[in-house]
C-alpha cells in the first residue's frame, strides 16, 4: 500500500510528503561535485521561482483529509562545492486521523544549481506505514554519473538529468507559450537507481476554484504506467497557473484503490504576478 511514494514519482514530486532530516553541513559538502574550471554546464534561465518561495498543500484520499505538504525554497542562496545553489525542502505528513490507517512521514531535499537548474545532491527519507528507507544521490554533471551513498556502483545519466524534487522546479521553467493540445514535454530524471523520463501531455486551458481563489490554469496529463496503481493512462491530471510562476494548483488521480487529490492551500514570496481571477 505504498501508493504515496509511487504517486509522488509519477507526478514528478508534486505530492511531496516529508519529515525533516538533520545532517552536518561539512559532511554534505565533502560529497558535492567540485566545480571544474575548464568545463561549464548549459545555462538555464529561471523565471518561475525565487529563494524564499513557500507552497503549501492539502492531500485528500477519497473523502478523507489525509495530510499536508509544504515545498520551500530556502531564503538564502547557498554554496556547495563551488556552486551557487537553491536549497529546497519538501516535507509533510499524514494527519492524526489518517495516521490510524496509514502513517506517513517523508522528506525530500535537493540542492539545485542556480545557473544550470540541475541537482548536485538529493536526499530522500521515506517512512510510510512502517516502511522506511533512505536515499542519498550525488550528481556529477561533468562526468554524467550519479553516486549513491552506500552503493559502490556509479550510474550513467543523461545530460541535464533531474532528481524527483528538482524536476518539479525544472518543469516550472518550461516555456509553454504556444503549447498545442496533446503536445508532449519530457524531463530526464534519475529515480530509484534508474533513468526515468517524465513525460507530460498538454491538455488545454481551464479556470479552477481553489482555497486561495480562482485561477487561470494550464492542464496537463502526465503519461503514466498502468497496472500497479493506475488503470488508465489518463487517470492523473495536474493544473498549473497560467503565468510565469507555473505553480501547481491541483493534482488529481484515480487509482486502483480509490482516488488521491492535492490542492494548494497557500503560497508566498512568488517570483511573478499570478493568474488569479479577481
Amino acid at each position: 500500500m505504498r501508493f504515496f511514494s509511487k504517486t509522488i514519482k509519477i507526478i514528478g514530486s508534486c505530492l511531496v510528503l516529508g519529515l525533516f532530516f538533520f545532517f552536518k553541513e561539512d559532511a554534505l559538502t565533502s560529497h558535492i561535485s567540485q566545480k571544474m574550471e575548464t568545463l561549464s554546464l548549459p545555462a538555464k534561465t529561471n523565471t518561475a521561482f525565487k529563494a524564499g518561495e513557500v507552497l503549501s498543500y492539502r492531500l485528500h484520499y477519497g473523502f478523507i483529509d489525509a495530510g499536508t505538504a509544504t515545498l520551500e525554497v530556502k531564503p538564502e542562496i547557498q554554496e556547495f562545492g563551488g556552486h551557487q545553489v537553491y536549497y529546497v525542502e519538501g516535507e509533510g505528513h499524514s494527519n492524526k486521523t489518517f495516521d490510524l490507517f496509514f502513517k506517513v512521514r517523508d522528506v525530500y531535499k535537493t540542492y539545485i544549481d542556480k545557473e544550470a537548474l540541475v541537482p548536485w545532491y538529493f536526499i530522500r527519507r521515506v517512512n510510510e506505514g512502517g516502511f522506511k528507507f533512505s536515499q542519498d544521490y550525488l550528481f556529477n554533471h561533468y562526468t554524467k554519473k550519479v553516486d549513491i551513498v552506500g552503493d559502490t556502483n556509479k550510474y550513467n545519466v543523461p545530460e541535464g538529468v533531474q532528481d524527483m524534487l528538482s524536476s518539479f522546479y525544472y518543469a516550472r521553467n518550461i516555456d509553454f507559450t504556444g503549447a498545442k493540445e496533446n503536445g508532449i514535454y519530457e524531463i530526464p530524471s534519475f529515480v530509484d537507481k534508474q533513468n526515468w523520463t517524465l513525460k507530460i501531455r498538454y491538455v488545454g486551458k481551464e479556470t479552477i476554484n481553489t482555497d486561495v481563489g480562482k485561477f487561470k490554469c494550464l492542464k496537463f496529463r502526465p503519461i503514466i504506467q498502468t497496472g500497479n496503481i493506475f488503470k488508465n493512462e489518463e487517470d492523473l491530471s495536474v493544473w498549473i497557473t497560467d503565468d510565469k510562476n507555473h505553480i501547481p494548483m491541483r493534482a488529481q488521480a484515480k487509482i486502483l484503490v480509490g482516488s488521491v487529490k492535492m490542492d494548494i492551500t497557500g503560497y508566498k514570496n512568488l517570483a511573478n504576478p499570478t493568474s488569479k481571477v479577481e
